[in-house]
């Protein structure tokens, strides 16, 4: 089932009672608004004025949903996940935290080969050469010793938006405010499915900054980023004004959660095929399988 994503960017009361999530506004003449938790994949609270009960925050942990609090600037800054999210978490945490070296350096080999492939394939569609990233694909090497992943970065950033001079990076010049934001919530997604899974997001299999809560995360997101990069790109395209982050752009990239992507040969919203990457993950460090599911853009 699609699990909805729920923005809240006005002073609200969020509480539950019968299984859902009341919302009630400060204006007397605003009516009463209820919404089925179990309907809820992820939560996003905006305004500084939003006030939210325990109870509510219990009820939407046990569903797995990803509760995601911003700043006083409008951007994702913290992540509430259960300390739970698995009936065989320990289990699988184990054969996570026992993954031997070569495993981990496979994985991660892996993990930027399918990145460099889906930056390569949307440069395809845009019409722009991307023959070097094609090839660049196939010469991934174990834990990625030759750093490919920053090769084809630099190429893919020189040419996908048409921007000149542009430059990634967190404080770069727009549109890197509306990639901040997509990013922060594709990260919030992908700690969700791997609390999910049982596994602990701040061990990486590459990532290892001892500062860094969601180092599996940021791993694990890397061939997903081009669904950001997709978004943004219609609005850079659409010569829409993306300089302030408004809250018509964040709704845009908002869509993240269920837009569609192909896995293992079938369509799926993104949520539920980040699920299925973080399942097959974990089969990979259970010694089951041998191989990460990762979406292929098309």
């Amino acid at each position: 089932m699609i699990k909805r994503t729920l923005f809240f960017s006005n002073p609200a009361y969020l509480s539950t009672k019968n299984q859902q999530l009341v919302i009630n506004y400060p204006e007397a003449d605003t009516p009463t608004k209820t919404i089925p938790i179990e309907d809820i994949g992820m939560v996003v609270l905006e305004n500084q004025q939003i006030t939210i009960s325990n109870g509510l925050l219990s009820r939407l942990i046990q569903n797995n949903a990803a509760v995601i609090s911003c700043d006083g600037y409008h951007l994702p800054i913290s992540l509430l996940q259960p300390l739970v999210g698995h009936s065989e978490q320990t289990e699988r945490m184990r054969h996570q935290l026992n993954a031997s070296m070569p495993l981990k350096k496979n994985l991660w080999q892996q993990t930027i080969s399918a990145k460099i492939q889906n930056q390569a394939n949307f440069m395809d569609n845009q019409g722009i050469p991307a023959r070097k990233m094609h090839k660049w694909v196939n010469e991934v090497k174990s834990g990625d010793t030759e750093n490919h992943e920053s090769r084809a970065a630099v190429y893919y950033w020189q040419h996908i938006f048409g921007i000149e001079n542009f430059t990634r990076g967190q404080k770069e010049a727009p549109p890197n405010n509306l990639l901040n934001y997509g990013y922060a919530i594709l990260r919030g997604i992908t700690a969700r499915a791997l609390v999910s899974s049982g596994m602990l997001p701040s061990v990486g299999v590459f990532h290892r900054n001892k500062y860094n809560a969601f180092c599996l995360a940021d791993d694990i997101m890397e061939p997903y980023r081009v669904y950001v990069d997709v978004l943004v790109n219609d609005m850079v395209q659409l010569n829409k004004d993306y300089e302030t982050l408004t809250t018509d752009l964040k709704t845009h990239l908002l869509q993240l959660p269920v837009i569609d992507v192909v896995i293992d040969g079938n369509k799926s919203p993104l949520m539920v095929a980040m699920s299925r990457t973080t399942n097959s993950l974990y089969e990979c460090f259970a010694g089951i399988s041998r191989k990460v599911l990762y979406p292929v853009f098309e």
